[in-house]
């Protein structure tokens, strides 16, 4: 604030004080009885009588504490007040108290292996309550996911189920594209390739089809999800064998994969999270999958 500015508040500030002062005694040296002219139900008269001593007491009290208050504190400008006391400076030790109590509370989980944590009922709530806080908005409160969001509560990871991996994808983020196939084949091979991979372990599909299916299938699909379909965790390509779909399983979907591609995206959250807060939030997901 520049010098006018400081000059500025504190000359109504503290004239606005001392008119508050003038304005009660001069109300308490006003003559009382005066008959204002205001009559109510034929014989109810509003008098101008002066404050009661009390409440004008009060008054003068409240006019002083504001005076001493802007001694003690800052409110005059530039001028910080007796205690140098400031918003920010109150800010910064409320978030260091807080801190201190968070660095506690996650201290004895720090060096404890994700395995461990998924074993302890108190690390579980805890980091439970950090994946309702962070996560539940795309897995679910359940942690069972939807339509393009992985259930964490079963044993099929894209990108691996160990604890590590659990830590890396939360912290780091991960991307998966599947390329869209539109116009690269024609509709024969499309529906061959979309019946054998939903009926892959369908024993009573017929040879011809599974034929051409597989055929188109070694040569689009097999870089990614491998020569059994079973995936590749180091790219995230997902199992085609398991019966267990992100986008969906249904013909439909499945073309609609094929043809359109899909894209997905788990924002890494290690600029939003503590390594502590991370560390737990992955014993959490990984106890999940290991509930039989």
């Amino acid at each position: 604030m520049n010098t006018f500015w400081h000059w500025f508040v504190v000359v109504v500030t503290l004239a606005s004080l001392a008119g508050c002062l003038w304005l009660l005694f001069a109300n308490a040296k006003a003559p009382g009885g005066t008959d204002t002219g205001h009559v109510w139900d034929d014989d109810l008269r509003e008098y101008n009588n002066p404050l009661p001593r009390w409440w004008l007491g009060l008054f003068v009290i409240t006019v002083v504490f504001g005076a001493g208050y802007l001694v003690v504190y800052p409110g005059l400008g530039n001028y910080a007040g007796w205690s140098q006391w400031s918003s920010a400076d109150q800010l910064d030790g409320d978030l260091a108290a807080l801190q201190a109590k968070r660095d506690a509370l996650f201290a004895r989980f720090r060096d404890q292996d994700v395995a461990v944590l998924a074993g302890s009922a108190d690390a579980r709530s805890l980091g439970r309550e950090l994946f309702l806080n962070n996560c539940a908005g795309c897995h679910g409160a359940d942690a069972r996911g939807a339509l393009g969001f992985p259930d964490l509560t079963d044993d099929d990871w894209l990108y691996g189920g160990s604890a590590e991996a659990i830590v890396t994808s939360i912290a780091q983020g991960r991307a998966g594209v599947m390329p869209a196939f539109n116009g690269t084949m024609d509709a024969a091979s499309v529906e061959a390739l979309v019946t054998t991979i939903v009926r892959w372990s369908d024993a009573s599909l017929a040879a011809e089809t599974r034929a051409a299916g597989m055929a188109r299938f070694r040569t689009t699909c097999i870089a990614c999800h491998g020569p059994e379909g079973q995936g590749n965790p180091l790219i995230g390509a997902p199992n085609l064998t398991d019966g267990v779909w992100l986008h969906g399983g249904n013909p439909e979907q499945v073309r609609h994969s094929i043809l359109f591609g899909r894209r997905g995206s788990m924002p890494a959250h290690q600029t939003l999270l503590s390594a502590d807060e991370i560390h737990v939030i992955a014993g959490y997901v990984y106890g999940l999958s290991q509930v039989r």
